[in-house]
């Protein structure tokens, strides 16, 4: 069982609260990521309150960790990849007092590697303007109402548009997605990189996964996000590891491929934009879809070893129902 003893929070305040919980959700080490309201004085406020700006609350998450698998020094940089640290008057779209961005500390510990890394930021010249985020001592957390919790799983649609129209992809895109090719060279071995970095393929019958039979979840080499569970895996005869569906559909991204002569659907995963495979529609699931997967975008975790990767949350896909 999970060791409470080794359990974190962190606290962030980046925007709009829907747009903050799926880039830490499902991580290696994350326990639970809540919506909510903090660093103002009234208690249990509601979210029209919060909105109205007169209660002094932010938007925020807060996220449970186990530091030993997720140290809170990756969460300070998954946060400040996620926001315009620049803006003081809120976050894009989103105007007022409680949209504006904050990192709210635990503890000596928290607060000291915060203000470091907003130096390392401000240092490394990325934005010509100021870094206005600030730093503040935790204050009580009330979560939001039901239906804000999970907001990107229970509204997958609408929450994609949000993000477009709000502009917070585009900034994204714009200043956080070059990703460090030097450091993917040297975590990734020469085909982990080809395919992933490259859309390349490997050799089919010559790879991991395609003919692999353990218990487990499939999750991305370069980000560690759950992908494809071995209970939904297949041998298909295409001699590349197969699946009906994907664990969560928001981190599968389907884009269309005319590489090579012909007309496919590409899969990438969301959050590290890795190439995984192709998509067909000869799949014998429900859906009748077949997830041809090279073994090279993949990472897998035993069913025996998820709780101690901090995959836990996984374990009942394996449990037997009696």
């Amino acid at each position: 069982m999970m060791n409470s003893d080794k359990l974190e929070l962190a606290t962030f305040a980046g925007g709009c609260f829907w747009c903050m919980v799926q880039p830490f959700d499902e991580l290696p080490g994350i326990v639970s990521v809540i919506s909510g309201y903090t660093g103002g004085d009234k208690e249990n406020p509601t979210y029209e309150e919060v909105c109205s700006n007169t209660t002094g609350h932010l938007e925020a998450v807060q996220i449970t960790f186990q530091p030993d698998l997720f140290p809170y020094e990756k969460l300070l940089q998954l946060f400040w990849q996620q926001i315009d640290p620049t803006d003081a008057g809120g976050q894009f779209f989103d105007r007022g007092e409680s949209y504006k961005t904050a990192i709210f500390y635990h503890s000596p510990e928290q607060k000291k590697l915060a203000e470091e890394s907003k130096q390392e930021l401000e240092a490394s010249g990325r934005f010509s303007k100021p870094v206005v985020t600030k730093i503040l001592k935790a204050k009580p957390f009330y979560p939001a109402e039901d239906y804000h919790q999970d907001f990107y799983k229970k509204n997958t649609i609408r929450y994609k548009q949000y993000r477009t129209g709000s502009g917070r992809d585009k900034f994204i895109e714009q200043h956080w997605k070059g990703k460090d090719q030097k450091k993917l060279r040297e975590s990734l071995t020469p085909m982990q990189y080809e395919v992933t970095q490259n859309n390349g393929t490997e050799p089919p019958f010559h790879n991991e996964f395609w003919n692999h039979k353990g218990e487990g979840i499939y999750v991305d080499i370069v980000s560690g996000k759950p992908l494809f569970s071995s209970k939904d895996k297949y041998d298909s005869g295409c001699g590349w590891p197969s699946f009906t569906k994907p664990i969560q559909e928001f981190e599968v991204v389907e884009k269309l491929d005319t590489s090579h002569g012909m007309v496919r659907t590409e899969v990438r995963s969301k959050t590290a934009d890795s190439h995984l495979g192709h998509v067909f529609n000869d799949g014998p699931g429900p859906n009748g879809l077949r997830y041809c997967i090279n073994s090279a975008a993949l990472k897998f975790i035993p069913k025996e070893d998820l709780e101690k990767e901090g995959y836990g949350k996984y374990v009942s896909l394996f449990q037997v129902e009696r």
